[in-house]
């Protein structure tokens, strides 16, 4: 597995990049692998809030449910529309398939850096 070194990560298993003053977010490649075979999406709207430590979004894989959590407040500026219509990216390239830009961040959880969140990983 694969943990870049620029983004941010949190302990719910979703990774960050920031981009200006937005931020991107999507699942982390260690996630996407326990989740398995991801099959639907449900994304949030352009305009919704977020806020650090709930829900924004749901995955469905042929295992579970599971939860997307933010790890920031802020509103949504742009929902990856692309993972609609096919969420198995989030699978292939858990970095490349974000699932929101998040701006006017007014609040954001405790993050941590690749090698923070690998540790974190041999802990779990």
């Amino acid at each position: 597995m694969s943990y870049p070194n620029e983004l941010k990560y949190t302990k719910t298993h979703e990774w960050i990049k920031e981009e200006g003053d937005s931020l991107l977010i999507g699942l982390t490649d260690y996630a996407q692998k326990e989740l398995g075979d991801i099959v639907f999406i449900n994304l949030p709207t352009e305009g919704d809030a977020v806020t650090a430590g709930s829900s924004f979004a749901d995955v469905e894989s042929v295992k579970a449910v599971s939860e997307v959590m933010s790890p920031v407040s802020g509103k949504v500026t742009e929902a990856n529309e692309a993972l609609a219509d096919a969420p198995e990216a989030i699978n292939e390239h858990p970095y490349e398939a974000w699932i929101i830009r998040v701006g006017e961040i007014t609040e954001t959880e405790e993050l941590m850096n690749a090698q923070e969140y690998e540790e974190f990983l041999k802990e779990a």
